[in-house]
């Protein structure tokens, strides 16, 4: 909600199926789609955007909920963080219900939603890391009734960007069945913007881990060496073991792939990382030995 009109729309179109929004933005390509309007209406206020026409997506049923597919979960994209917090999702998918509830305060949670998130490509965006961890994908639909899938992490690197006239419809997360964890670090105590995120999953049938570090960087990053790397040191057929010396180490090969010592100058010298980006990798390390840590107990 916003007590600054936003000028600037001229018209609101209130699709209620999929291919009508897509239908409403290809007739008016200037048009902006709005789920819960966190992140639009901030730019709107701001004076950083004043789209010239609204297609509103809260009409859109099928997009609001969920099924099973093939060993996968079809996410709609107008799931808010409200909804994915319930136990019920928790149970489906843990690491991202847990996102869903560090995402803000409650008027935050019951309006902004998962397609939003991911379509802000906000680099604090709490549902980030767990998608590009679980390696989920996009179903993007099109005009004329087309649908593609796109890698999350290909939308977020800028690899496969939405063209004009689509928009994200579902998102498909494999179900590991195994223990997922989120966390964050923010700079003041409660609900807030991450400083820095992480999301651990096990993945028990590839035998891996996989983890992504968020808030530290434009989009999420994978330690991809870091993850073969404990994965090959896990016990996976004696209760997951892991020697505890190693929990410490995946930390910090964790922050030292993510945010890596200065290169050396010319004569060989390397320079000091200043204290802020120093303190940054440490806060790094802990969330992501802690991280493993849970999901292994």
């Amino acid at each position: 909600m916003t007590t600054h009109a936003p000028q600037a729309a001229q018209a609101v179109t209130l699709p209620t199926t999929l291919d009508e929004a897509v239908a409403a933005l290809t007739a008016v390509p200037a048009a902006v789609p709005v789920a819960g309007g966190t992140d639009l209406m901030a730019a709107v206020n701001s004076g950083q955007l004043r789209p010239a026409a609204l297609v509103g997506l809260g009409r859109i049923s099928e997009i609001r909920g969920w099924q099973y597919l093939d060993g996968h979960a079809m996410l709609g994209a107008g799931l808010t963080h409200a909804r994915m917090g319930r136990p019920d999702f928790a149970a489906l998918i843990p690491a991202l219900a847990a996102a869903a509830r560090a995402a803000g305060p409650p008027h935050i949670r019951n309006a902004g939603t998962l397609g939003g998130n991911i379509a802000s490509a906000a680099p604090t965006g709490d549902a980030l890391p767990v998608l590009a961890a679980l390696e989920a994908t996009l179903i993007v639909a099109g005009p004329g009734g087309a649908r593609r899938e796109i890698p999350v992490s290909h939308l977020l690197a800028g690899m496969d960007m939405l063209r004009a006239g689509e928009l994200i419809g579902y998102v498909r997360v494999p179900l590991l069945h195994a223990p997922q964890v989120f966390l964050k670090a923010t700079g003041r105590t409660g609900p807030g913007r991450a400083v820095a995120s992480v999301a651990l999953v096990l993945d028990p049938a590839r035998r891996g881990v996989r983890c992504a570090v968020g808030a530290i960087a434009p989009m999420p990053l994978r330690p991809l060496e870091a993850e073969q790397w404990v994965g090959s040191l896990i016990d996976w057929d004696n209760n997951r073991a892991l020697v505890p010396e190693a929990l410490n180490a995946f930390g910090e090969y964790v922050a030292a792939a993510c945010i890596p010592d200065a290169a050396p100058a010319g004569d060989g010298s390397v320079a000091q990382l200043p204290p802020a980006v120093l303190h940054l990798r440490r806060t790094v390390a802990a969330l992501a030995r802690r991280a493993l840590g849970r999901a292994l107990s």
